[in-house]
């Protein structure tokens, strides 16, 4: 029995068969989530001597194994790929900033939605993470960074796979991140990222959790977003701006549209409008993006001529921008380029 998979309802369940105060499952799930042990050894001196034997006898910590790590040249972006516990892999990427620490999690093995820009989408979808995976990424970037005196600030749910259509198992990782009773991560330090799956907005809308929302934009017309992201077919933008707009209404957060640009395809002056026209009483952040390279995507960056033009637009209608910090495209570690390959599968070496 692995304790990381229990939530704190289950291990205070499990402290209560054993005839256990449910004080010590608080102390347990503090030590699990807050130092984040591979062992027992180092269990609170406070737990009875028969609860640490049961402990040892009974249960594990069974977490990710790290089977490769590469780090960029300049230390600010690590990419390690994490093995599972059926054989399945994943990638998690950590980021140095000036003044915070950010990991980047996955939510599934592979992913379904085929994004064509995205090197995870052309692998195609393996299966989902369960909470407990996703949990364990989040432990494994907050254990590698302590160990270099840093503390794990921010993530976002921008990796692999799709998470709004992961719900079940995400939600409850993040609500195990956030207890307070445990690793207690600020809410509003956590970002997920979606392509636009309306029947999650919504029900995302509805949950108490103040997380940030992004969305995998990429185009403000249907002709061009269904070229960029077969979902548009499923939940074309009018669907995906209403879900946007119930959001905003019932959260009262602004939500960050992510926008690749791709040389001739979405940087143009007609996108830029209709942008703007789309997002009318929406309350939103545009994240303009450098694409980065991937197998079988045969486009280039759009030029920063054409990244300034496009901001001029978004600066005339007073929608705030910025473009992202670009980490980790020599090692593959960028927007869009996570594979669950190692560097001795991608090399051939």
């Amino acid at each position: 029995m692995n304790l990381y998979d229990l939530d704190f309802t289950a291990l205070e369940a499990l402290f209560a068969s054993w005839d256990i105060a449910s004080v010590h499952a608080r102390t347990v799930w503090k030590w699990l989530y807050r130092q984040c042990p591979v062992d027992f050894a180092g269990m609170p001196n406070m737990l009875p001597q028969a609860l640490r034997a049961r402990l040892i006898a009974e249960a594990t910590l069974e977490l990710p194994v790290v089977v490769d790590s590469q780090i960029a040249a300049d230390g600010s972006t690590r990419k390690d790929l994490l093995h599972l516990a059926d054989g399945q892999r994943v990638e998690v990427v950590i980021m140095r900033y000036r003044h915070r620490h950010s990991a980047c999690i996955s939510t599934q093995v592979g992913c379904a939605c085929d994004c064509r820009f995205c090197a995870t989408g052309q692998m195609g979808f393996v299966r989902q993470l369960s909470a407990t995976e996703i949990v364990a990424q989040v432990l494994h970037a907050q254990r590698t960074l302590a160990a270099n005196g840093h503390k794990l600030t921010n993530f976002v749910l921008m990796g692999m796979g799709e998470p709004l259509l992961n719900y079940d198992n995400t939600l409850d990782a993040l609500r195990r991140v956030c207890d307070p009773r445990g690793m207690g991560f600020v809410e509003r330090r956590i970002t997920l990222s979606t392509v636009g799956i309306v029947p999650g907005i919504l029900r995302l809308a509805e949950e108490s959790l103040r997380i940030n929302l992004a969305v995998s934009l990429h185009a403000a017309t249907d002709a061009v977003r269904d070229t960029l992201l077969p979902v548009n077919r499923r939940y074309p933008l009018d669907d995906l701006c209403g879900a946007l707009k119930v959001y905003t209404d019932i959260t009262k957060r602004r939500v960050m549209l992510e926008w690749v640009m791709i040389d001739g395809v979405n940087d143009t002056r007609e996108q830029a409008e209709a942008l703007v026209t789309r997002f009318v009483g929406i309350p939103v952040h545009v994240n303009l993006i450098q694409l980065n390279p991937t197998p079988e995507f045969d486009a280039q960056p759009a030029t920063p001529e054409a990244i300034d033009a496009f901001s001029a637009i978004l600066d005339r209608a007073g929608i705030p921008h910025t473009m992202r910090q670009r980490r980790g495209a020599p090692i593959a570690a960028a927007c869009g380029q996570l594979r669950r390959r190692s560097l001795l599968e991608e090399t051939g070496r």
